[in-house]
């Protein structure tokens, strides 16, 4: 219950100050709660609870369609994908055939710039970057990194530890770790 109302503090913060009350007055309902303009807290989990699960939908979707990636003999370079606006539909960002030829490093910034652009205007409601790498630089244990970010205010990098044996890839549990919300709304002077 405690996780439950830190995602909802976490998740009101995010609403009333990141700029909800402007995207939520865009469009209200009709019908339904949050007809009334107003966020209760069983609303607010709710909303969480939605958002948690379009991640889930965008990051299966995503990893299954990096598996190839993984399972080549080539470098793994990072790829972007978005969850749309309707909740359902998962598609790959592209960022152009002249970023096949620079960094790793490089693509990573090119696609957070693209998610903010996309985000900020409020096409998409979630993003998510993979790639893979290792644990440390003296290590041989891979990593698969997943950063997700969705409007609500949930984000989080996923780090899950793999092996390939015989065409397949085996998971190890995934481990989370903190990731500024940074996509979707800009931060006004004065905020950190």
């Amino acid at each position: 219950m405690y996780r439950f109302k830190e995602y909802a503090l976490v998740a009101s913060i995010s609403l009333f100050t990141l700029g909800s009350s402007y995207s939520l007055a865009q469009g209200l309902p009709d019908e339904g709660p949050l007809a009334d303009g107003k966020i209760s807290e069983e609303d607010v989990g709710m909303l969480i609870y939605n958002a948690q699960q379009q991640l889930i939908r965008l990051s299966e979707a995503a990893t299954e369609e990096y598996r190839a990636a993984i399972l080549d003999d080539n470098p793994n370079m990072p790829g972007a994908w978005m969850l749309m606006n309707d909740g359902k539909t998962v598609k790959r960002i592209n960022i152009g055939e002249q970023a096949q030829e620079v960094p790793a490093s490089v693509q990573l910034k090119m696609y957070r710039a693209a998610i903010k652009s996309i985000a900020q205007r409020g096409q998409i409601n979630a993003a998510a970057i993979l790639y893979t790498g290792r644990v440390n630089e003296h290590s041989d244990s891979e990593v698969l990194v997943i950063e997700h970010e969705h409007r609500l205010g949930v984000s989080s990098n996923k780090v899950i530890g793999y092996n390939v044996r015989n065409g397949g890839i085996s998971w190890a549990e995934p481990v989370s770790q903190e990731k500024p919300f940074e996509w979707f709304y800009q931060r006004g002077e004065g905020q950190s």
